[in-house]
């Protein structure tokens, strides 16, 4: 018997370490782990001793006994990544990360941030210095993307939350929610009270289509809808029109599945999650009975990974739709497909469009369209939408990369809801450098840089350091590559001591925001959610209101 690692890998290599026979792949070391889709296991070589479990912050390995029938298929995953990379051992040394020298004292670092990857680099200070960070966040709840992002179905995955909790226990990390960077606090001031300052602030916008009526009513980003159901406070007055059967997303990576599954779930089945209750009141009065996702390019470069995808085959009441015809590919595609040498995550995509493709639909059920090679043109309607017009492409060689152009066949498609889940992108930082052509904080390794030159004390740490490519567990990863430059650049005497302490920071936050939510206001935001959500059998009922938050908070 062996473990397998399933669907909801969060790829933070938590697990790599614990494994004392080494054959979880790929690594952080490894040139492959930074585009992977999921970690695996070997069969032949895993002892069966659980420690990656116990390691997994997501829950997302079992052993292959226990797999149901929805998560069956990860057996053959994992077994199959490992005939296309042998396991190779990895037992190197293991190299023990430098701590600061006790007499140069206490680390004091702010972030900027609350979601992962300000949690995952909170988490490497604790770890290897003597250190005070003070954590903040614009709204009163931490967690980020984490609360406000993943699907309210994919409960395993917010598990992660746990972990942080548990190791921002000690009074070493103090929470400062509610405090706005810019606003009650400056960026001059985040360094006079501290050796340095680490940005983890996500890439908070979407990309435009740029494409005639994409402003109507009707027509949003994903970034909106997803917050929406959520319940971050930020979105929860938005209304979407949901009083038509049928909904196009435009792009078709993990978040337009995300979309696609909330649109079509049972609302009894999302009821039983922490999905925010307007939005469950507006799911359970909903028409739409069909949702359209438009890729770019074809079904091999699809922008989601087949674990997500495969994960669609198995909900209840809801087909999968793709014309066969739709999987027809070009000579590039098809020359990559036959290679015996493909990535077998990439094989997977095909094969598991091609079972959709085969099945029989029931007319009873609700149903997810896949459309490849498709780019809006326009977002039709008057006063409000009415169909997306879209243009049919070809695939075609540039340099090396197979890119989308497009041809002269076009088509629409009717429609009420349009939703573009095109990309993220970060937004300029108050007093920071901003490259806007790529939307991220010029650095070299978390090194805030400007004119060339490092910008001491500053550091940047997740999407808005490297873009917003990567999963949750990707910026462990990253975070752990900044604060290792970060307490270099300690020991090495580049960061100036801060003038004032603890105390000082705690006064001057407690005169600018009287609303601060710390540890304890969260605490009681939290136990209110749990407490409301244990009646109805869900993990929690989320407060959706800045009001009803810092009620909960002096509670």
């Amino acid at each position: 018997m062996a473990y397998v690692i399933t669907q909801r890998c969060c790829n933070d290599a938590s697990c790599v370490p614990e494994c004392p026979v080494d054959c979880i792949r790929p690594t952080p070391e490894q040139p492959e782990f930074a585009t992977t889709e999921q970690l695996y296991i070997d069969p032949d070589t895993c002892i069966d001793c659980g420690a990656c479990v116990d390691a997994c912050p997501v829950e997302a390995i079992f052993s292959e006994d226990d797999l149901t029938a929805s998560l069956a298929r990860f057996r053959d995953i994992n077994a199959t990544y490992f005939e296309r990379h042998p396991l190779e051992s990895n037992f190197d040394p293991l190299v023990t990360p430098v701590r600061p020298p006790k007499d140069l004292g206490t680390l004091r670092v702010a972030i900027v941030g609350a979601g992962p990857a300000a949690c995952y680099s909170a988490d490497e200070l604790l770890r290897r210095a003597d250190v005070e960070v003070e954590m903040f966040d614009r709204l009163p709840t931490p967690w980020g993307l984490v609360r406000a992002g993943v699907a309210p179905d994919h409960p395993g995955t917010k598990t992660v939350s746990g972990m942080f909790e548990s190791a921002f226990r000690r009074e070493t990390l103090q929470y400062h929610l509610n405090v706005e960077v810019g606003e009650h606090i400056s960026h001059d001031e985040l360094l006079a009270h501290h050796h340095a300052v680490i940005y983890a602030v996500g890439a908070s916008t979407d990309r435009q289509l740029n494409v005639p009526g994409e402003d109507l009513p009707g027509s949003h980003s994903a970034t909106e809808f997803v917050a929406w159901y959520n319940g971050h406070p930020d979105y929860a007055d938005r209304t979407f029109d949901l009083s038509g059967e049928r909904a196009v997303i435009v792009g078709n990576g993990n978040v337009a599945l995300d979309v696609a599954r909330v649109l079509t779930l049972d609302p009894d089945d999302l009821a039983k999650t922490d999905i925010a209750d307007h939005a469950l009141d507006a799911l359970r009065a909903s028409n739409i009975r069909e949702v359209v996702v438009l890729g770019r390019r074809g079904p091999l470069q699809a922008a989601y990974t087949s674990p997500e995808f495969l994960a669609l085959g198995y909900l209840k009441g809801i087909d999968v739709i793709i014309d066969p015809a739709e999987l027809e590919l070009d000579p590039e595609s098809r020359a990559l497909l036959d290679d015996p040498d493909i990535e077998p995550s990439l094989r997977l995509k095909y094969e598991l469009a091609q079972e959709y493709a085969a099945k029989t639909p029931n007319p009873e059920n609700k149903r997810i369209v896949f459309r490849y090679l498709a780019s809006p043109t326009a977002v039709t309607g008057s006063e409000h939408v009415e169909g997306v017009e879209f243009v049919h492409n070809e695939l075609y060689s540039d340099n090396g990369r197979l890119a989308a152009r497009a041809t002269d066949r076009t088509e629409s498609v009717p429609a009420s809801l349009v939703l573009r889940s095109i990309g993220y992108r970060g937004e300029p930082v108050a007093d920071l450098p901003f490259d806007d052509a790529a939307g991220v904080v010029p650095n070299e390794h978390g090194r805030v840089v400007a004119d060339a030159a490092h910008v001491p004390g500053v550091y940047v740490s997740g999407w808005i350091k490297r873009g917003p490519r990567g999963v949750i567990g990707s910026n462990r990863i990253d975070a752990q590559e900044t604060v290792e430059r970060l307490i270099d650049d300690f020991i090495a005497g580049k960061l100036a001591a801060p003038e004032g302490d603890r105390a000082a920071l705690k006064a001057l936050l407690a005169e600018r925001q009287p609303d601060l939510v710390g540890r304890e206001g969260w605490k009681a935001i939290d136990t209110a959610e749990r407490s409301a959500g244990k009646s109805g059998g869900r993990p929690r009922v989320k407060l959706t209101t800045r009001e009803d938050l810092l009620k909960a908070a002096r509670g």
